[in-house]
């Protein structure tokens, strides 16, 4: 008998040796030991309390950021459905989003609702939890400018109330979430009170600058690497001569050279053995680190 087979009882599913290709966005990538996807946060929470704590813990969102090696995942991946995806205003300039709640729908009700700030979440791929965790931010906003506190269970199953100082946030990271494992449910934001007709008019400018500017329309996982202090990734990898060029079925795209994309049958090992040769080019042509945005994850 092993692990898998003494998981603590559940109201929601347990599902073993399940492919997390279909799960993410590069649709890559080997099977989860076992996916977890709870009913709700208490079932949530009675299965963190009684999960041997030896057993390896990920939280994989909408995959929009990741990429999940070949080998697959070993432990228990945990997947929030839409129990964990209200979206909900609570007045005075705030709004409530569950960390399954896509970026861009929290962005739309809280201009639905005539509140201004959270703009930026229209241009940004993923989810709420995803955004918590590595402070997600684009055209000039991150997360930390609007967050007033985050929700999360740790290891044990204990809930917490994360505030934004908390969370310790820096450019695409919380030193909170990089030094204790957190399972976030979601996060309240405040921004400022404005016309939903021009909250939406400046969506609808982010909307457009992305459709114009970059692949979302291809397997991808977003920004491959974070700009270094001084430079935009996209100039590093374009300047060392990658942009459009294939390495297996990967490419760096031709639209935006920041944008890794699966042209078609590319395996975990093509995307990231892209990564890793750009990455060294860089360093060879310019002396600069670039380091990955995207999380890797998984076995070999």
């Amino acid at each position: 008998m092993t692990w898998k087979d003494n998981l603590p009882a559940v109201r929601g599913k347990l599902l073993k040796d399940e492919p997390l290709g279909p799960f993410t966005w590069f649709r890559v990538g080997g099977p989860a030991d076992v996916i977890f996807l709870p009913e709700d946060e208490e079932d949530l929470a009675a299965f963190l309390k009684g999960l041997d704590p030896s057993v390896p813990l990920t939280v994989l969102g909408v995959g929009s950021n990741t990429l999940v090696r070949d080998g697959g995942v070993e432990g228990v991946v945990i997947r929030l459905g839409k129990a964990f995806a209200q979206v909900e205003p609570r007045g005075e300039g705030r709004i409530y989003g569950g960390a399954a709640a896509l970026d861009a729908t929290v962005a739309r009700e809280a201009a639905k609702a005539g509140i201004a700030g959270l703009e930026f979440y229209r241009g940004v791929p993923g989810t709420i939890g995803g955004a918590l965790v590595m402070n997600a931010g684009c055209y000039g906003a991150e997360t930390k400018d609007v967050l007033v506190e985050a929700y999360a269970l740790n290891r044990t199953g204990e809930r917490l109330a994360l505030s934004n100082a908390d969370l310790g946030y820096s450019y695409r990271k919380s030193a909170r979430a990089a030094a204790e494992p957190l399972i976030f449910t979601g996060a309240l934001y405040e921004g400022r009170p404005d016309d939903p007709a021009a909250i939406e008019a400046r969506m609808a400018e982010i909307t457009a600058r992305r459709e114009t500017t970059q692949p979302i329309r291809e397997k991808t996982g977003g920004s491959t690497f974070k700009n270094p202090p001084g430079h935009s990734s996209w100039k590093l990898v374009d300047e060392a001569g990658w942009r459009g060029k294939p390495f297996g079925g990967a490419m760096f795209s031709p639209l935006h050279s920041n944008f890794l994309i699966n042209t078609g049958e590319a395996t975990a090992a093509d995307l990231e053995g892209l990564g890793e040769a750009v990455r060294a080019d860089v360093k060879a042509k310019f002396g600069v680190d670039l380091d990955w945005e995207i999380k890797r994850i998984g076995r070999p």
